[in-house]
């Protein structure tokens, strides 16, 4: 058998920042991206993960425009919808890109839900920013009809906010395992993964959350224990003091070390820090190969030549 690769691809590989977020543009990114992949699926069986904070968020303010017309969705539907629409980009970009390069695999993509802890402190706790920016009157009014928390958001407008609690299972874990040791190439656990709770029965009930993609991303190679963790985002390493006197840039750092640069605050919530806290779980607890990268160093990074890895 191949060695298995979870590869988590980042936002940039399907919307860039200053550009419309339609479907021509994502589709584009996405058939750039499945060239820099396509070389791993020679090598390796491959899972490929991805995110789907602003396609949801899209979606909500879609919903929202149109609240008077149809209901809004709840959260875990929408989470399932963009796992839908960006897992058919993914499956005809990948199709398209291994036709070109002469090569045959089988492609899927599939709807993943994660389960979370009903329990878990972060219901309590809100912090993950979802859907439009409000003015303040408006977010208090919406928080009072809706139940919802709010808060304001880096000085851009007010936001709803939701839990995103830890992942603990993959409910489609063996029919993911069957068709990625059977050959095909599986989408899967993205945005994180739909969350869902369980109860004592074993019935699933989707809640309003958002579970971090990095963290499901980290649980889908544990659970299968991958060969390979590939996590890539819009920088070609880690770095201390990022953006500050000082930056440096990380090629390797042990466990103890990515501990230490976690409590000194060197990686932040939005960007950096799930990703190291996902290589620290990954290698703490399989022990092979982690690297963060950008898409367009993978070789060099496989290669050790560029990246950071976290080792034991």
């Amino acid at each position: 058998m191949h060695k298995l690769a979870v590869v988590a691809i980042g936002g940039n590989a399907v919307n860039r920042p200053s550009e419309p977020p339609t479907a021509e543009n994502m589709l584009k990114h996405l058939r750039e991206t499945m060239k820099y992949l396509v070389d791993l699926a020679e090598e390796y069986d491959l899972i490929i993960t991805h995110g789907n904070g602003p396609q949801v968020g899209n979606l909500l303010i879609q919903q929202d425009m149109a609240k008077d017309v149809v209901p809004p969705f709840p959260i875990d539907v929408n989470d399932a919808q963009t796992q839908g629409s960006l897992g058919y980009m993914i499956v005809q970009s990948l199709h398209n890109t291994l036709i070109e390069k002469g090569m045959k695999k089988k492609i899927c993509a599939m709807i993943t839900q994660i389960v979370v802890d009903e329990n878990d402190p972060a219901f309590e706790n809100p912090t993950k920013p979802i859907g439009p920016f409000y003015n303040e009157e408006e977010a208090k009014r919406l928080a009072c009809e809706k139940g919802w928390v709010v808060v304001e958001d880096a000085g851009r407008g007010w936001r709803r906010v939701v839990p995103s609690p830890k992942p603990l299972d993959v409910i489609e874990l063996d029919a993911i395992e069957y068709l990625v040791r059977s050959g095909a190439i599986v989408v899967a656990a993205g945005g994180g993964g739909i969350p869902v709770v369980k109860d004592a029965k074993g019935h699933l009930k989707g809640v309003e959350a958002v579970i971090d993609k990095d963290r499901a991303s980290s649980l889908l190679a544990r659970l299968l224990k991958a060969d390979l963790f590939l996590i890539l985002t819009g920088v070609e390493k880690v770095y201390l003091n990022y953006k500050k006197p000082g930056q440096k840039p990380i090629d390797v750092m042990t466990v103890e070390e990515a501990k230490k640069y976690l409590r000194e605050g060197h990686f932040h919530k939005g960007s950096m820090l799930p990703k190291v806290e996902a290589g620290i779980d990954f290698v703490e607890e399989v022990g092979n190969t982690f690297i963060i990268t950008s898409m367009e160093k993978i070789k060099e990074a496989l290669g050790g030549r560029t990246g950071t890895r976290i080792v034991q």
